[in-house]
């Protein structure tokens, strides 16, 4: 499996061309969006914001939405995790959260997805780093993954080509 990182924004997804989806952690007290969650729903002309406010996806622990993109990012698929309050994520919520994208992406047959970390809480970069390591990548059957991420984190991530 490939591993590789770019810059969080916008010229970092436009950089995504080729990946099958993007995962996104959504915590239900995140508004606005923050990160990558912010620059996809700013591309969606707020459809993300939409589904948010009218309750379908609330960002709850175990809450999932599949989003198309309509060519306005070049990842065709979107996949939209709820984290649960966002001042609660430690390494064991992340743990669990990470592992059960895996599971999700792979019944849903994605074979490179891209992902921004989730942080917050009482997450450092290494914890992180950890999480992604132990949890996501062991568990995911996929052949690409990519993460998006500060240069702090992207320095710990085990970049494989």
């Amino acid at each position: 499996m490939s591993l590789t990182t770019y810059d969080i924004g916008l010229e970092g997804l436009d950089a995504l061309a080729g990946v099958d989806a993007l995962c996104l952690f959504v915590a239900e007290d995140d508004r606005p969006l923050p990160g990558t969650a912010g620059y996809v729903d700013w591309r969606l002309s707020g459809a993300l914001s939409r589904v948010l406010k009218q309750g379908f996806f609330t960002g709850v622990k175990d809450d999932w939405l599949l989003l198309p993109s309509d060519g306005r990012i070049p990842i065709p698929r979107i996949f939209a995790v709820g984290l649960g309050a966002r001042k609660n994520l430690d390494a064991g919520s992340l743990g669990k959260a990470l592992a059960s994208a895996a599971q999700v992406l792979d019944k849903a047959k994605v074979e490179s997805v891209a992902l921004e970390l989730p942080s917050g809480g009482r997450l450092d970069e290494a914890a992180q780093a950890e999480a992604l390591q132990k949890h996501f990548l062991p568990a995911f059957k996929g052949k690409r993954v990519t993460v998006l991420a500060d240069k702090a984190l992207a320095k710990l991530l085990p970049v494989r080509k």
